[in-house]
């Protein structure tokens, strides 16, 4: 069992996190933090060294909830095509989740803190490049296995799948429909059968 401490910090980052989601770094106050928690501003910065490493932690929380179910179901599947397949899936109910935690955290808070702060731009394009780099394993998988064709540009391809998917992401959540995210994973799984497929 953890410490009063770690489930200080758990309640706060439980509270929290979907706030810096919605609102961003900049937009969120100190008053939306104290009213979300019921905490006092010592009680929540004894926890957390400052506002931005709280925002760091809580963009971590969100990724977590949000986007470790795709690990989950990858792991469920032995091929790599229905590796891909998985990922697509969660794709297309993946508007509904996420709208529920204030939206997707790698496309808010990158948009929202690119020339605002550094540390925490830096931690989204840091989870943008793990999850990147899982599609390109999964690719590179395939091909071993030959499932997938050896003549393909891997890391041309996993690019194009993870700026498509954040594209149909942006489009569900502009005009606050699922069918363009959805209609994505339609074409990507299009391409896996006509382009990558061996």
């Amino acid at each position: 069992m953890g410490n009063k401490s770690d489930e200080t910090k758990a309640y706060i980052l439980e509270k929290v996190a979907p706030i810096f989601n919605s609102k961003g770094y900049v937009g969120t106050s100190l008053s939306d933090l104290t009213e979300a928690t019921g905490l006092t501003k010592g009680a929540i910065y004894c926890n957390f060294k400052n506002k931005e490493d709280l925002a760091v932690k809580a963009f971590k929380y969100n990724v977590k909830l949000v986007l470790f179910p795709i690990a989950i179901e990858i792991t469920k599947y032995e091929n790599a095509l229905d590796k891909l397949y998985a990922v697509t899936n969660f794709y297309r109910v993946y508007y509904p989740i996420a709208k529920e935690r204030g939206g997707c955290p790698i496309l808010n808070v990158g948009v929202d803190t690119n020339s605002v702060n550094p540390l925490l731009f830096k931690t989204v394009k840091e989870v943008s490049k793990r999850t990147m780099q899982s599609i390109i394993d999964i690719i590179q998988f395939g091909i071993s296995r030959k499932e997938i064709r050896a003549d393909i540009d891997v890391n041309k391809i996993a690019n194009n799948f993870y700026c498509i998917i954040e594209g149909g992401v942006f489009m569900s959540f502009m005009n606050r429909n699922p069918l363009f995210l959805a209609n994505i994973c339609d074409h990507i799984d299009k391409h896996i059968i006509d382009v990558i497929k061996k």
